[in-house]
């Protein structure tokens, strides 16, 4: 049974197997470079995403980009060009940088841009429901109007007093009200809209992104821990004023980057961009040293903790390396690989779950040396790897991957299947995500398959 840290509930809950699980992460703002806080989210909710395939889910993982903003507007001021153009710079820029990282990429990227018709739509619905108000052309939320106004974050209203990331709004009834639409001002770009040229505020862009691409309510809603308020308490108050529907099953948040005790961030300057840890570190590197912290836990960056990486690392691709051995005795490996599986269930707790890696390498390399068979015990270590993103560029055999072949195992599959042969199913299963090919078995009885 898998198990997720629920933020709302301050709760573990169980999901349902195998099932359907929508996903939906909070992506970048496209205003500048990826840093190692958007790379953490990434890969803790891309490992998500791939060890829930492995389990027999069909992910469906929505990670949106913010493509208009403040931030971009001052960006293309600054750099003297359109804020289409910054957009699209940083986008390309965090593709770059997720690939380098070898980041599986999500199902749908959709963008705040391309959701304007379906925000205005949002707004006009909100405002039959009057839950909204007009101050110079901006329209706002009443927070007073949703009675469970703080039911993530645990502050009430009379609480919530101006601060962190609360900007002090003259325009606003109350401080603690926000935009639902921005009204341009001084020539800014922006979109017509009932209420005059502007463009979305940032909360209901996100809500309107999942209701357009996953539904009414998501399986889980994932983002930074630095999200919770105002951010996705904004967006609770408005989905479910707009639906009646509980908005997210599971509320799943990731801790944030720290470096000299300090959150990283860009109003301190002491971001470190993913380009520019890539020139000091391998990929691996990085994400060996992100999943060694539990994804709820504060991630210390420092260039030594990082760089210790590169043994355990050493020790897993000498294990990796063909070894034709002929000796009858075969290394072990299902205890690594149940306490791997035991470990991602529990919360998806990366740290335990690599210490069975490191296990599994350590017998692998000893049985090598004794001149014992590892075949087996390779094939399951690849596995786990997979499911982690760890060590893919050594992983051959994707390269053989083609479709008439992938094609004749599905029915070998499906013949072993019908004959509940249900071990050998699992192999052949098993195999092919190792190679990064998962199958997804559809309720029409037909099986597809994807690219990992």
């Amino acid at each position: 049974m898998i198990e997720i840290y629920d933020s709302f509930s301050r709760d573990y809950k169980k999901l349902k197997s195998p099932n359907k699980i929508n996903l939906y992460v909070c992506g970048i703002t496209t205003s500048d470079y990826c840093h190692l806080g958007h790379a953490f989210s990434s890969i803790t909710f891309e490992v998500l995403d791939r060890f829930l395939s492995y389990k027999g889910f069909d992910v469906y993982r929505v990670q949106n980009f913010t493509d208009v903003d403040d931030k971009i507007l001052n960006k293309s001021i600054e750099e003297g060009t359109s804020m289409k153009e910054v957009s699209e710079k940083y986008t390309k820029a965090f593709f770059e940088d997720m690939d380098a990282l070898g980041v599986k990429r999500a199902s749908v990227y959709p963008k705040a841009t391309e959701e304007i018709k379906n925000i205005i739509s949002f707004i006009l619905e909100l405002e039959k429901k009057e839950l909204t108000y007009i101050n110079n052309n901006s329209v706002y939320f009443k927070t007073n109007r949703f009675k469970d106004y703080g039911k993530l974050s645990g502050r009430k209203i009379d609480d919530a007093k101006s601060g962190t990331r609360v900007d002090i709004d003259l325009e606003k009834e109350s401080q603690e009200d926000f935009a639902l639409w921005k009204s341009a001002k001084n020539d800014e770009p922006g979109w017509e809209s009932p209420w005059g040229l502007g463009r979305p505020g940032w909360h209901i862009e996100c809500s309107s992104m999942v209701i357009n691409t996953i539904g009414e309510t998501v399986d889980i809603h994932g983002g930074g821990i630095d999200l919770i308020f105002p951010h996705h308490e904004n967006e609770i108050a408005q989905s479910e004023s707009l639906t009646g529907n509980k908005f997210a099953n599971i509320w799943m948040h990731n801790g944030m980057v720290k470096l000299s005790g300090e959150k990283m961030s860009k109003s301190l300057g002491n971001l470190i961009t993913v380009k520019e840890a890539l020139k000091k570190f391998d990929s691996d590197q990085i994400r060996m040293w992100i999943l060694s912290s539990h994804y709820r836990s504060p991630l210390i960056y420092s260039e030594e903790l990082i760089s210790s990486q590169s043994r355990p690392l050493s020790r897993i691709k000498e294990s990796l390396k063909e070894v034709k051995n002929n000796n009858s005795e075969k290394t072990d490996y299902e205890k690594e690989k149940d306490l791997f599986v035991d470990a991602l269930s529990s919360d998806l707790n990366t740290p335990v779950a690599l210490s069975q890696v490191l296990l599994l390498a350590k017998k692998i390399n000893s049985g090598n040396n004794q001149g014992h068979n590892t075949s087996d015990a390779r094939k399951t270590l690849n596995l786990m790897l997979s499911v982690l993103g760890l060590c893919q560029n050594m992983n051959e055999q994707k390269k053989d991957i083609n479709d008439e072949h992938i094609k004749e195992l599905i029915k070998k599959r499906e013949y072993h299947r019908d004959n509940k042969e249900f071990d050998k199913s699992d192999q052949i299963r098993d195999e092919l995500l190792e190679k990064g090919v998962k199958l997804i078995d559809k309720s029409n009885g037909i099986t597809d398959w994807e690219l990992i």
